[in-house]
């Protein structure tokens, strides 16, 4: 298929691993923003075939991981209520709650659907108008404007009867609170193609600057991946700190223009709780005012809802890059797809669930103390 099987190419790799072991001289930690990546980089044995002086370190970038224990409780107090059709995709109805999780409600009698995307749920609300319908909007700017856009559509058909349980985030204010921690190791920045594809990449050169890091936008594919590496070691090589492009195929400076202007009308920047990490400030979407009607927190008094952490998940210190899944003690055996302690070991795109899938299921002992971003 036409941009994939030519980066996957053996050969090619095999080019710019030659380059990138020909180029390094000393240790650089390199942090992969995207979860995508991540999987990509376990599944592919990227981490293994580099040289012994390149750590690559899994960053925050999966949803589903970083959407804060609060905001599942608040799903799960919505879709529990009597006359609500509670829509979300499916990766997140395994994703523990306090006590609790999606699929445990709908088993009790709740009515929760999966859905295939945010228009999906509105259709639903359509053919349903006796009922509340609730879509759950989390990610990152990725995911954003077509949740904005559904919102947008829902008041221009006058539905009253969707609301949207909103848990968007950013990630160059993610990439700021990982720099400012006492405990970071990251020195550059492989910075997630996707969200670049919406946004641009107007945000990460003062990032680049302040925090003297390379940051270089980077795809999925095995090249693309080592195309990243390799850009991101000369320029720790050459002691440069610039923002690069390696996806010129999907990212342009500016982003989708379309989609940046949905997000300005429907969003608002506001504060946003990390699962594991904290609040990291500027670094989520809200409802802007003139959408706040269909906001389902307000819509269902879910708001002010505080909860803890389970001791035993350290699935905030994977987020943060400051511990490799397999370094967790309960990696494996008291955590494991079937019977999750945290959304690390249930997305498609968490690290530990990288780690379990392609079977790098020894566990090493955790060599490093770790403490939260915030």
């Amino acid at each position: 298929m036409k941009y994939i099987d030519e980066f996957q190419d053996p050969e090619l790799a095999r080019r710019l691993l030659d380059d990138i072991h020909a180029t390094v001289t000393r240790p650089w930690a390199l942090m992969e923003v995207c979860g995508g990546q991540t999987h990509s980089i376990i599944r592919h044995g990227i981490d293994q075939l580099l040289p012994e002086q390149i750590e690559l370190i899994h960053g925050p970038g999966c949803p589903v991981c970083v959407t804060p224990l609060e905001m599942i409780d608040k799903a799960l107090a919505i879709a529990s209520r009597p006359g609500v059709i509670f829509c979300s995709f499916g990766d997140m109805l395994r994703v523990p709650g306090t006590g609790r999780d999606l699929f445990q409600v709908r088993a009790a009698g709740g009515d929760v659907r999966v859905v295939y995307s945010p228009m999906d749920a509105l259709r639903i609300a359509q053919q349903n108008p006796e009922r509340e319908v609730v879509f759950f909007g989390i990610g990152f700017e990725t995911t954003a404007p077509p949740n904005a856009m559904t919102v947008r559509q829902a008041r221009r058909l006058g539905i009253r009867n969707f609301s949207l349980l909103v848990s968007h985030v950013r990630v160059p204010p993610a990439i700021d609170a990982i720099m400012r921690s006492p405990e970071c190791r990251v020195q550059a920045f492989l910075a997630a193609g996707h969200v670049c594809t919406v946004m641009g990449t107007d945000e990460y050169p003062e990032l680049a600057e302040r925090h003297r890091v390379p940051i270089v936008v980077t795809g999925f594919e095995p090249l693309d991946i080592l195309e990243g590496v390799r850009r991101s070691v000369r320029q720790l090589e050459r002691g440069r700190y610039a923002v690069e492009n390696a996806y010129p195929r999907a990212v342009r400076a500016e982003g989708n223009p379309a989609a940046r202007t949905v997000l300005a009308e429907v969003f608002e920047v506001t504060d946003r709780p990390w699962r594991g990490i904290g609040m990291i400030p500027d670094s989520g979407w809200r409802l802007s005012a003139a959408y706040r009607d269909f906001d389902a927190e307000a819509r269902f008094s879910v708001d002010g809802m505080r909860t803890l952490e389970p001791a035993e998940c350290r699935s905030g210190e994977v987020l943060q890059g400051l511990l490799k899944p397999d370094e967790c003690e309960m990696f494996g055996t008291g955590c494991t797809p079937r019977s999750p302690l945290g959304a690390t070991m249930v997305s498609s795109e968490g690290a530990c669930a990288a780690y379990y899938l392609y079977r790098r299921l020894e566990t090493r002992p955790v060599s490093r103390e770790a403490s939260p971003v915030a």
